[in-house]
């Protein structure tokens, strides 16, 4: 895609301007390095279009791809002109929180995103023991509406089945609900107040979520519509 002007913002937009480019820098930005993990952040994109734009990324210098040692495939990191676009990330999504908020629907609540950005946000070091198992059940979900999360040593990791592990607590609410109390539009304690959701488990972690389960970077800023 070429604009065939010398202004920056032209040159710029032919880098990161193409569908999905924006959101590939994003989940490289939060730490995303393999194919298949840039893959959860993005379930709509197809494989062979992944590829493509990972490709051209390369070819752009934004990011470097290594050959995983004694595996197949390969694993991508952010380059410096790629890291120094965080700032422009952050920018984008401030705007998005203040003025696109109202155009979400129904389709847009992935539960899979979802999934992936609560794993992101889960604070280790504020959970009690060794192991913490966390299950969480979407109401709203007909194929895999149960996940798990275990932390164990500092490491998160995310399941659809069943661990075999003591489960900790436990959360029921639909997508949407956790999602906009992760987008800061809710709280935890409301939601149980109005009943959209039901913690069930330990009383310090279901009195203290946000303790040990942040919010997003975003969470604080309100909608134009509350300004």
């Amino acid at each position: 895609m070429e604009y065939g002007q010398f202004c920056p913002i032209a040159k710029a937009s032919e880098v990161i301007g193409e569908k999905w480019t924006i959101l590939i820098i994003r989940e490289l930005m939060m730490g995303a390095t393999r194919f298949n993990e840039l893959q959860r952040g993005l379930s709509l994109i197809s494989p062979t279009l992944l590829s493509k734009r990972l490709d051209s990324l390369t070819q752009q210098g934004l990011i470097v791809k290594k050959k995983i040692q004694g595996q197949k495939g390969y694993e991508y990191f952010p380059t410096r002109s790629c890291q120094e676009l965080l700032p422009v990330i952050q920018s984008l999504g401030e705007w998005g929180m203040k003025w696109t908020l109202s155009n979400l629907t129904h389709k847009d609540y992935d539960v899979e995103l979802l999934m992936l950005y609560l794993q992101r946000s889960i604070k280790p070091e504020n959970l009690p023991g060794n192991i913490t198992v966390i299950r969480f059940k979407f109401t709203d979900v007909k194929n895999f509406p149960n996940w798990w999360m275990m932390v164990e040593k500092g490491k998160v990791d995310l399941c659809t089945h069943d661990p075999g592990k003591d489960v900790d607590i436990y959360f029921t609410s639909s997508i949407q609900t956790l999602a906009e109390i992760w987008m800061g539009r809710g709280s935890y304690k409301k939601a149980v107040r109005d009943g959209s959701l039901t913690l069930v488990g330990d009383n310090n972690l279901a009195d203290n979520v946000s303790n040990w389960m942040s919010n997003s970077v975003f969470a604080d800023l309100p909608a134009a519509s509350e300004i």
